[in-house]
């Protein structure tokens, strides 16, 4: 339950007895008072519930995102660790498909500016 819930609540509650009294006395303008404090206190606690419903929404998406983000993080960490292990035990192999995968990069780029002309 948040600020605007209880603020709200005791609005609500503060004007139904302030209501009550002016029904009580006849005073109208107690009675009115009273029933436009209750009102404004129904409002405030709807507006806190609507509130918690949108950070509530938010933050299971906000913790779906992060644990999506996170699983991203250890994929490539592991993927960046294995890559590095496979270097460094075979340097000559990976220069060599470095060397290929930028050759076939190149022919590729080479080839799309050629059909452009």
């Amino acid at each position: 339950m948040d600020s605007d819930q209880i603020a709200g609540k005791f609005k609500d509650v503060t004007g139904r007895a302030e209501a009550a009294i002016g029904e009580a006395t006849g005073d109208r303008d107690t009675q009115a008072s009273g029933r436009a404090r209750q009102a404004e206190g129904k409002v405030q606690d709807l507006y806190g519930q609507a509130q918690e419903v949108i950070g509530d929404a938010l933050g299971d998406t906000t913790k779906s995102a992060e644990k999506v983000l996170h699983s991203a993080r250890e994929a490539v960490e592991t993927g960046a660790a294995t890559l590095t292990k496979e270097v460094n035990a075979r340097p000559l192999i990976a220069l060599l498909i470095a060397a290929l995968v930028g050759y076939v990069v190149a022919a590729l780029m080479h080839g799309s500016s050629n059909g452009r002309r």
